[in-house]
């Protein structure tokens, strides 16, 4: 959607799919970056989403045991914004979406589902879409697969995936939150479980990360002593865990890290979780893929425009942004073989490890933390003029 936008604002024509009705998907990633917020301060927009309905996170902080530990302090970062913005993601993407409707080369078909892929002559030209009208062909200059970790477009294409390993799952749920509870979002650790929490105002949004492929044996124990694993962490929460009332309350992400070898064919380019998924530590995968979107646009738009748009300039999207995604996922794969998995397959007592140690005796070190979630290792700026042309 982001990529949409910036090349119709570029004066590209642009048909974004989005194959459900609407964005409505809970538990997507809800966290905005100051990265991003800096863009959008870029394309002048930022004061308008600020109006939209969010929570600001200006410090990260963890419970190791019955310790609590500072990690993370935004308020020195080089951008506009010294926090992280929480939207819910469907209020994000139809923010997005209002704004490319600025432009009349921009269009947003809903309930258009990518299903195939048209080859001409060793190129992709386009897609074959499932409408409700029936199916569909677009043709199309350059074709984006930005569908996400289980991709259908980088499925259809081919293209060799690098399984790069997850140790860990997710169970996301929510969890009231009282005006009298703590501010602070958290994760908390003890030996054999994690609990992320999520300030949400009127609720947390809560993350018990487990081994991978525990799910099956969580829900056999019952939802009762899930509830029961939840208050012992949390004895706050003790009166108010009956909310899950069914393992229909409980969403399970399974975590996956890989990424592609080769992010493009001719005619055709991948971003996002689908060129790499991202781990959910760090909450960073919304931001490296919005990322993906403005270094593609800086690159390949002036090329669209022109209709002269080669193979070179696919390869250089993904030069660009390779050493970004393989350093951050690098630092994702070795906080969860070292840090995550030994903490779930723990017994005794934690000790609080050494570098967070650090971050207490040192409290200026917490910037280290906050600049590598808050802008990664290549954040990208708006480069691509307005065109007159494409209102």
């Amino acid at each position: 959607m982001m990529l949409g936008f910036l090349l119709a604002r570029a004066g590209v024509d642009v048909v974004v799919l989005e194959k459900h009705a609407d964005f409505l998907r809970d538990f997507r990633g809800d966290t905005i970056h100051p990265s991003t917020l800096e863009v959008m301060y870029e394309l002048g927009i930022l004061e308008e989403f600020l109006k939209r309905p969010h929570q600001e996170v200006r410090e990260l902080s963890a419970q190791v045991g019955d310790e609590m530990l500072g990690i993370a302090d935004f308020s020195h970062l080089p951008t506009h914004c010294k926090f992280l913005a929480l939207m819910p993601q469907w209020d994000f993407l139809n923010f997005i979406v209002e704004q490319g409707k600025r432009y009349a080369r921009f269009q947003a078909k809903m309930q258009a589902e990518a299903v195939g892929l048209i080859k001409q002559d060793g190129r992709i030209v386009g897609v074959s879409v499932k409408t409700p009208a029936g199916l569909v062909e677009i043709r199309a200059g350059l074709t984006v697969g930005a569908d996400g970790r289980h991709s259908i477009v980088r499925e259809l294409a081919g293209f060799e995936v690098e399984d790069l390993g997850a140790p860990i799952d997710v169970l996301w749920m929510r969890i009231s939150r009282r005006p009298n509870d703590r501010e602070q979002t958290l994760g908390h650790a003890v030996a054999g479980r994690i609990l992320v929490m999520i300030n949400r105002e009127d609720y947390w949004q809560c993350a018990f990360v487990i081994p991978k492929g525990a799910a099956d044996e969580i829900r056999k124990r019952g939802i009762e002593q899930f509830r029961q694993d939840i208050a012992n962490l949390e004895p706050f929460l003790r009166d108010r865990v009956n909310e899950l009332r069914e393992w229909n309350d409980v969403s399970l992400l399974t975590v996956k890290v890989d990424r592609l070898r080769k992010w493009w064919r001719p005619g055709l380019l991948c971003i996002g979780d689908a060129a790499h998924a991202m781990s959910p530590v760090g909450g960073v995968g919304i931001n490296l893929a919005i990322q993906d979107a403005v270094a593609s646009a800086n690159i390949l738009s002036a090329k669209l425009g022109a209709d002269n748009l080669s193979d070179r300039d696919l390869a250089a999207v993904q030069r660009r942004r390779e050493f970004p995604t393989r350093a951050t996922q690098r630092l994702q794969v070795a906080i969860q073989n070292r840090v995550i998995r030994r903490v779930l397959s723990s017994s005794e007592a934690l000790t609080v490890p050494w570098p967070l140690r650090l971050l207490q005796l040192w409290p200026s070190l917490r910037r280290i933390p906050a600049r590598v979630v808050g802008l990664g290792f290549r954040p990208e700026n708006v480069r691509t003029p307005e065109s007159s042309q494409s209102h």
